[in-house]
């Protein structure tokens, strides 16, 4: 399983990974609005640092990804650099699923995060991804989680 860190060249499956998750989670994407913004992000996040992206691999193909970003928070008592994480786009092809490709992708970020210095990160996880997030010592938020969603 070739595992490696993703590059700008690798926005186009990125996406499409990204695509993979939200059909996982059942949100609907079907506007196409939102794929060259989302491209140009990633392009962005990649090339400066702010984000990081570990794929796997099969015969060529990228079969699964994550992407990682960085934050600047205000510090606080349990962080004082106020560096945070958070996970996005996990997911792996139905076809290649059950592999621990997305294991792999996973452990990846969390020693970038360790790397850059980032002592705090969530996620948002699905039923089938949440099993894997706890075993990194993910949990349930000690406050409660509030979104304001555009109308």
């Amino acid at each position: 399983m070739p595992l490696r860190r993703a590059t700008p060249d690798d926005v186009p499956d990125l996406v499409r990974l990204r695509g993979v998750m939200y059909d996982a989670m059942g949100v609907d994407h079907a506007d196409p609005a939102w794929v060259s913004s989302c491209a140009d992000v990633l392009r962005a996040g990649l090339a400066s640092g702010a984000m990081a992206a570990f794929v796997v691999e099969e015969d060529g193909v990228v079969v699964a990804g994550g992407v990682g970003m960085v934050e600047q928070r205000l510090p606080g008592p349990r962080n004082p650099s106020g560096r945070h994480g958070h996970v996005q786009s996990m997911a792996t092809d139905a076809a290649s699923r059950g592999r621990g490709h997305g294991r792999a992708v996973f452990g990846a970020l969390m020693e970038w995060f360790d790397s850059v210095g980032v002592p705090s990160v969530d996620l948002h996880a699905t039923p089938a991804g949440e099993p894997l997030y706890r075993t990194y010592g993910f949990g349930e938020p000690r406050f409660t989680a509030l979104v304001r969603h555009a109308r």
